[in-house]
């Protein structure tokens, strides 16, 4: 599959992805909404209506491309993907994959354990969502979404790495993942490359969610990507402030790294169930925790730290094609 990408509407080369955001959520639940709907209920002309908006929002500024990490556990809905990406015209990627144990779905997966040789049907689901497609849609997974929780892999959450470890090296899609609160972004780049998979395919996520350039270098030196891919989250959820973020960040490009570096905010456009209601101090933290955040202040910050225009174009647009295209090694 090297250098084909599944977009919820069909193949297409990965030099046809353009500029891309490799981290948001048009729809989003923590499990246990589907519960909520008296109060919470789904309403999916709402949803599709909000998608489409935002996603015009982010095309206005040229993206091409949006990689949807909503995982199964969470409401992950490729359906809806499709019409806003017909309605659009904008690249939808959606993932197959399930979140961290401790706020994911583990009991299902937890049960079958018991009885049956879980990591291999995960690897099974990973297999056949990449390639035929998720349930009955037809519409193919593009990239497999891994987490894992604070300062730890537990043993359930090894094994959706190693099932992705080896369902990545059969059929070459990125795997994309989710740390937890500035923790085992190396650890976790060490395990899925020690378990076979390609570290020009591997994105760390949330490695904005810690400011010790050590930690991001020990991802970077596996040959790994990292994202800095929750901008516009600050002091919540253990994330540190957007301006804190952009030494590190800026630190990295002047050190070489811009061809392992994303950019992306971990948008929650719809929430599935009843949505939050942020307090007014975390409401004026989170006002820029929207999907046009990175192009309207951080690109421009970088700028005029000197990050150049042909910088920023590897970080949106060439990294994006790597990862997803023929395989290309990463000089570390």
């Amino acid at each position: 599959m090297a250098n084909v990408v599944n977009t919820v509407r069909g193949p297409i080369a990965a030099e046809e992805l353009g500029k891309t955001l490799i981290h948001e959520h048009i729809v989003f639940g923590y499990p246990g909404f589907d519960g909520d709907v008296t109060l919470g209920g789904f309403d999916r002309e709402t949803a599709l209506q909000k998608g489409i908006e935002v996603v015009e929002k982010a095309k206005a500024h040229g993206v091409k491309t949006i990689v949807d990490a909503t995982p199964n556990d969470c409401g992950r809905n490729p359906e809806l993907l499709k019409e806003i990406s017909e309605r659009t015209g904008v690249n939808i990627v959606c993932s197959t994959g399930y979140y961290y144990e401790g706020e994911g779905a583990p009991n299902y997966f937890k049960f079958r354990n018991l009885v049956s040789d879980v990591e291999q049907e995960i690897y099974e689901m990973f297999i056949k969502e990449i390639t035929e497609g998720i349930g009955k849609t037809g519409i193919k997974a593009g990239v497999i979404k891994l987490a894992s929780s604070k300062n730890a892999i537990t043993d359930y959450e090894q094994m959706f790495f190693r099932a992705a470890a080896k369902a990545q090296q059969e059929t070459g899609v990125p795997i994309i993942t989710h740390t937890q609160e500035g923790t085992m972004g190396p650890e976790q780049a060490e395990f899925l490359v020690s378990e076979g998979a390609d570290p020009s395919r591997i994105l760390i996520g949330h490695m904005d969610g810690n400011t010790d350039v050590g930690y991001h270098i020990r991802v970077l030196q596996t040959g790994c990507s990292v994202g800095f891919d929750r901008m516009g989250i600050q002091g919540f959820v253990g994330m540190p402030m957007d301006s804190e973020k952009l030494v590190v960040l800026l630190g990295l490009i002047n050190a070489g790294y811009e061809k392992q570096i994303f950019l992306s905010h971990d948008t929650v456009n719809v929430w599935l169930g009843r949505p939050p209601v942020w307090p007014d101090q975390l409401a004026k933290l989170l006002e820029n925790w929207h999907i046009t955040h990175v192009f309207d202040n951080i690109i421009p910050q970088l700028k005029e730290k000197g990050v150049t225009e042909e910088q920023i174009d590897q970080i949106m647009v060439k990294n994006p094609a790597r990862m997803f295209g023929v395989h290309t090694k990463v000089e570390v």
